[in-house]
Parts: C-alpha cells; sequence; structure tokens
C-alpha cells in the first residue's frame, strides 16, 4: 500500500474568509521562497561562470605561449634542414599555419550554417498555436 501524507484537521469553524486568508499568506510566503531560490541560484551560476571564465582566459594565455613556441622552433627546424636558411623555414611554417587557420575558418563557418533545430520546431509550435488560437476565435 502506497504511503500517504497524512491530512492536516478539518477545522469546521473556519470560514471562506479565513481559507482565504491563509491561502493568501501561503502563496505570499511561496512566491517569497521561490525569489530567495532564484536569487541563491543565480548567485551560484554567477560564481560558476566567472570561475570557469578565469580558467578559459588562463588557459588561452597559456595556449598562446605555447604556440608561439611551436611556431618558433618548427620554423627553426625548417630552417636547419634546409641548410640554414632560417627564412625559408618562417615562410614554409606561416604557410602551414595559414592553412590550418584557413581549415579551421571553414569548418566554424559551415557549423553556423547549419540550422537551429530548436529554433525552427519552436517557430513551428507557435505557428500550430497561433492557428489553433484563430480557430477557437472563429477569425
Amino acid at each position: 500500500m502506497p504511503h500517504r501524507e497524512p491530512r492536516p484537521p478539518i477545522d469546521p469553524e473556519v470560514g471562506i474568509p479565513d481559507l482565504i486568508r491563509r491561502l493568501t499568506d501561503d502563496s505570499r510566503r511561496l512566491a517569497g521562497d521561490e525569489v530567495r531560490l532564484a536569487k541563491l541560484e543565480l548567485g551560484e551560476n554567477l560564481r560558476s561562470g566567472a570561475r570557469g571564465t578565469l580558467w578559459l582566459a588562463l588557459s588561452f594565455g597559456v595556449g598562446v605561449v605555447a604556440m608561439t613556441a611551436a611556431t618558433i622552433g618548427l620554423a627553426a627546424l625548417i630552417g636547419r634542414l634546409v641548410a640554414g636558411h632560417m627564412w625559408v623555414g618562417a615562410i614554409v611554417t606561416g604557410a602551414i599555419e595559414l592553412g590550418l587557420a584557413f581549415v579551421l575558418i571553414k569548418r566554424g563557418i559551415g557549423t553556423f550554417r547549419k540550422p537551429s533545430y530548436t529554433l525552427a520546431e519552436t517557430r513551428e509550435s507557435l505557428k500550430d498555436t497561433q492557428a489553433w488560437v484563430t480557430a477557437r476565435r472563429g477569425d
């Protein structure tokens, strides 16, 4: 048998105005609790977002330094391999990095061009709702 919550005792002397007053007080208290909960959740989300932004910025800075070192190292390596002509290493490294950048940009643009299924589904749902409301009103 499922567990049931005990029912509060019913007082036959309580009138409709008292019940409405209690309902109003309970609703006011519930709304206040919801606002406090929303504030707490917002504060936690902001702290979490700030922490994530800090780590992202830090990792970006480390990544830039690492990529700069890798670029210099690759240019020097290629320069040594072609009889000490460092300018050739710099040009080849630059060309490799430009090619990589081109591929990444094309991939990013392709991602932006993909349709947002969520937005399209929402639009269709709104059209259905509008058609239903219009049909109910008899317009």
